[in-house]
């Protein structure tokens, strides 16, 4: 961790204690190693962060090259993943079904593609 990260992070943590005095209560998660810090509401719940973190994995997905090895795995599993939060308290549909066995098909196909590359 940098020593500059270290001094925003002790600082955004006092601030977060002065808002706590004022009964405003927020969550906070930090990877200090990856200068990461996530600040949400105190009634997010693990499906809104989901969702928020598939946001930066499905960017990722999208600015990555074509012909980066993994970038089909990345690619159809956030799409996926995407499909299952979206539908999470409904039912899936015919239709979004055949999409995920679909993305999944393109998934072995990737994955039985670095498996020759490694031979």
């Amino acid at each position: 961790m940098t020593e500059n990260f270290s001094k925003f992070h002790d600082a955004l943590l006092e601030l977060i204690k002065s808002f706590e005095q004022e009964n405003v209560l927020v969550k906070t998660y930090s990877d200090l190693d990856s200068n990461i810090v996530r600040i949400c509401g105190a009634r997010s719940d693990a499906l809104a962060l989901a969702k928020a973190g598939l946001e930066e994995l499905t960017e990722l997905a999208y600015t990555v090259a074509e012909h980066h090895p993994y970038w089909s795995l990345l690619y159809n599993g956030s799409q996926i993943l995407q499909i299952v939060l979206e539908k999470w308290n409904q039912t899936l549909t015919d239709e979004e079904l055949k999409q995920i066995s679909w993305y999944s098909d393109e998934i072995k196909n990737s994955t039985k593609n670095l498996g020759t590359q490694n031979e």
